[in-house]
């Protein structure tokens, strides 16, 4: 067998199923040739290929993350992060103390401030100095927005979800949030694109399902992120209501994304079947009806696109199932199970509903980020929803039970590209029940993601001879295996287990640490240093 363009990596912990007990795989012309142990390795392949020595680092095929906003989560890099702000006073003082003309920000939570409350429109003017500002929630669904932007988009003040002093939602927040992309430079917003890559990459993360629409960013934008050709592979998706042919035309794999069906929880925007527990007679916002789910499922499965909603509130679930019913009586359950539609966030779903989105072959795009941030007895789900409601969200067992394929993301920058954490708290749901194994949920944020995009071959988002070689090497302190039993044990060098070892993901032990990321052969990412 040819080893041109070969390596060799030995000495290390290799997460294959083709060969559980494996230390050593070869890489050949972008693709995985070989999986075993170092000796035979090393006879076969150690004279022509690249060595590299692993020094018992563990390597893994790379994560996918299937639920990006690359440019707004560049922006956060060199703009204002609030995610870690705990008072309107800390706000403000990070707005008075930024850059530039114009200032963008993200990630406050008020339920997280001594105030419980966020800024007034003349505090933040008072803090912007003149200048315009820009501030999104943490869940980007509303937004603290400057007089001075808000008179670059005047129709802001007749649209719904305008306020006089609070924060802009619905469709006052979409057009805000226009006038304040459209005030980034292009040379700004590539900066943005590539240092978001740079750091997807330093966590292996191999490739991201960018979810861009004329509600989130923009067509140039999407475009030029397809473009840029370095770092993770961009797969896009683009959230317009019967945009097919805009979708075709940027070369996005479906008019799927953040094509919204509701808003969030967080800004009470969430269509929900009764009101919210902290805002009586408010019930969140439905911006699509079941016929118009219908017509576009129907739209992309002529096209042999993917049709995709954000949906959260179990109204907005609710309208979706009737849109799929819908659809079904004029093409059928095949047809559309064919194009594996899907859904982001789905986080109010019943084990009926799951059933049914499974034999439509819908995919769930989940972040489990939202759960560990948001959910437990004592967070903003509870605060929103009451005790009985809002400890019942984001039931990813009760999806894969149901038979739907799921597919993690991080939805950055509403939570952090982290995958190993992303993958931890899809483990450790805060409701008991609700969370899956490690090995499901690592599945599910790598192989799952490639699954989600069309990617069926079966080898693809796993390190098994005949595989795209997208791999990350991580350096471990803890690996777990699980014996024939089922029990977890600390690695084992038992063959009879026949399954390979997950790093330890407990709570209070230490995750992983990236040290190379690899796409189709090209390293994307190496620590320097890392490996010899």
């Amino acid at each position: 067998m040819s080893t041109v363009n070969a390596t060799l990596l030995v000495g290390g912990r290799i997460y294959s199923t083709a060969s559980p007990d494996a230390t050593a795989m070869a890489v050949a012309d972008g693709q995985v040739v070989w999986v075993g142990q170092d000796t035979p390795g090393i006879a076969l392949y150690g004279e022509s290929a690249e060595v590299v020595h692993l020094d018992g680092a563990f390597v893994a095929p790379a994560f996918v993350d299937a639920h990006v906003h690359a440019t707004s989560a560049g922006l956060l890099l060199t703009g204002v992060d609030l995610t870690g702000a705990r008072s309107v006073a800390e706000v403000l003082a990070a707005v008075k103390k930024a850059p530039g003309a114009a200032v963008w920000g993200h990630g406050w939570d008020e339920t997280r401030f001594a105030e419980g409350r966020p800024p007034t429109r003349a505090e933040l003017d008072k803090a912007a100095g003149g200048r315009p500002v820009y501030l999104s929630r943490i869940d980007v669904h509303s937004a603290l927005a400057s007089t001075a932007l808000i008179d670059l988009a005047p129709a802001t003040r007749s649209c719904d979800g305008w306020s006089d002093s609070g924060p802009l939602s619905r469709a006052s927040h979409h057009e805000v949030r226009r006038a304040a992309k459209d005030a980034v430079a292009p040379a700004q917003r590539r900066q943005a694109q590539e240092a978001f890559l740079a750091l997807a990459a330093s966590r292996g993360v191999a490739s991201v399902h960018e979810c861009a629409g004329p509600d989130i960013s923009s067509a140039e934008d999407l475009s030029e992120l397809l473009a840029l050709g370095h770092g993770p592979q961009v797969v896009g998706y683009w959230g317009e209501l019967g945009g097919v042919d805009t979708a075709k035309a940027l070369g996005a794999r479906g008019a799927a994304g953040d094509l919204f069906v509701d808003g969030a929880l967080g800004s009470r925007t969430a269509a929900l079947c009764s009101e919210y527990a902290d805002d009586h007679g408010n019930s969140g916002a439905l911006y699509l009806d079941a016929a118009a789910i219908a017509e576009h499922l129907l739209t992309c499965t002529a096209a042999g696109l993917q049709a995709g909603f954000h949906v959260i509130g179990d109204a907005a679930v609710a309208e979706v199932i009737a849109g799929f019913e819908l659809a079904e009586k004029r093409v059928g359950a095949p047809e559309l199970a064919a194009c594996r539609h899907r859904l982001e966030h789905v986080e109010m779903v019943s084990a009926q509903q799951a059933a049914q989105l499974a034999g439509w072959g819908v995919v769930a795009s989940v972040q489990p980020q939202f759960d560990a941030t948001w959910g437990g007895p004592d967070g903003m789900y509870v605060q929103r929803l009451g005790a009985e409601r809002g400890t019942q969200l984001n039931p990813f067992s009760k999806l894969a039970a149901a038979g739907m394929l799921l597919a993690l993301g991080s939805d950055t920058p509403v939570t952090p590209v982290n995958p190993w954490e992303t993958v931890r708290a899809a483990v450790h749901h805060r409701t008991d029940g609700f969370g899956v194994s490690p090995r499901a949920a690592f599945t599910a944020h790598t192989r799952g993601g490639w699954r989600a995009a069309g990617v069926e071959d079966g080898v693809t988002g796993t390190l098994a001879p005949g595989a795209p070689a997208t791999y990350a090497v991580w350096r471990a302190e803890e690996l777990l295996v699980a014996a024939p039993d089922s029990r977890v044990q600390r690695w084992s060098t038992d063959p009879r287990s026949r399954v390979p070892a997950l790093p330890a993901l407990e709570p209070g032990v230490a995750l992983p640490e990236c040290l190379r990321t690899v796409l189709c052969g090209q390293v994307i990412y190496e620590r320097e240093g890392a490996l010899g």
